[in-house]
């Protein structure tokens, strides 16, 4: 797969350069605790009004997201889902030959694996370990509630998994290493995420995104201009596929270091770090267009001589 990102001398045109925006959900767009949204209101509705796609880029299910994408306004736009495992595409980024859009509209992508090859490998190295933790399947609905914060209807549909796993890990950092090892040499991955880790395929937040550039661009002609937005270390991958990206602050304590020049850090968190780091690479048109390789603090001192 080619890297879609432009060189720094790509000569970007303000008027004709297409924009696309991705976007993790829990703890960046939406509140860790609350899953608010509101504070990203105001930027939802400009990029509306630009024509650009904000796309979710999320460890939730198909299930969770479709309902969610509708109330957030953008029913219109792909989806990715359980950390890259699937992707979802609406009409109008459907390929004519190869899509075929359910009752729904949406026609789904499976990049991943099947979740019933995940579960069944991890009770084969629970067992074999010796290790203790507990997968989402494994909990009831209101020990997922009480862990969540979900209201019941939406921890409902969290359970509802299609290529990966969440689980609490309730051991020592040898046994994750070794489960770890184990998995890698089932084709699986272990990705820590805000709440929970993940079991899923080699597919993940990045190669989906790359893959939805791809696709915008046979169906487009033109290769666009790329900003995410993430909060985790299961974002990393997400983040060093685009031209831009904000590191927004968490409230897990987690390190998230991707090898991204263009990188800019938000000061606040969830959905105001979201909106700050919107505001930061395309509230002026200079910051706007700038290319990979041009650093936040370069940016920024380009500005302070203006």
């Amino acid at each position: 797969m080619t890297d879609p990102r432009p060189t720094p001398d790509a000569g970007f045109d303000a008027a004709l350069t297409p924009r696309l925006l991705f976007t993790d959900l829990d703890g960046s767009l939406l509140d860790h605790h609350s899953y608010d949204w509101g504070p990203a209101r105001p930027w939802l509705a400009q990029l509306r009004r630009l024509g650009v796609p904000v796309i979710p880029v999320t460890s939730k299910t198909r299930s969770e997201i479709v309902p969610l994408r509708q109330a957030i306004g953008l029913g219109d736009t792909p989806f990715i889902a359980e950390n890259g495992a699937l992707v979802g595409l609406p009409p109008a980024w459907c390929h004519a030959r190869i899509d075929r859009p359910g009752p729904d509209g949406l026609a789904i992508r499976t990049l991943g694996v099947d979740i019933g090859f995940v579960r069944k490998r991890l009770a084969v190295w629970r067992e074999r370990l010796g290790v203790t933790f507990t997968t989402m399947s494994e909990m009831s609905l209101d020990e997922l509630v009480d862990f969540t914060g979900l209201p019941e209807p939406e921890a409902r549909l969290a359970r509802m998994r299609e290529g990966s796993e969440p689980l609490v890990w309730q051991d020592d950092e040898a046994g994750l290493e070794a489960l770890r090892a184990g998995l890698t040499g089932d084709g699986l991955r272990l990705v820590r995420g805000g709440r929970f880790w993940h079991a899923t395929g080699e597919a993940h937040k990045g190669s989906a995104v790359a893959w939805l550039v791809e696709r915008y661009q046979a169906l487009r002609g033109r290769r666009p201009l790329t900003l995410a937005l993430g909060d985790g270390p299961n974002d990393i991958a997400m983040l060093e596929a685009v031209d831009q990206a904000v590191v927004i602050r968490g409230c897990h304590g987690l390190p998230v270091e991707p090898a991204q020049p263009a990188l800019y850090r938000s000061e606040a968190t969830g959905p105001t770090g979201w909106a700050e780091g919107v505001a930061y690479w395309w509230g002026r048109a200079d910051r706007r267009l700038s290319p990979a390789g041009v650093s936040a603090r370069e940016a920024a001192s380009e500005e302070a001589s203006a």
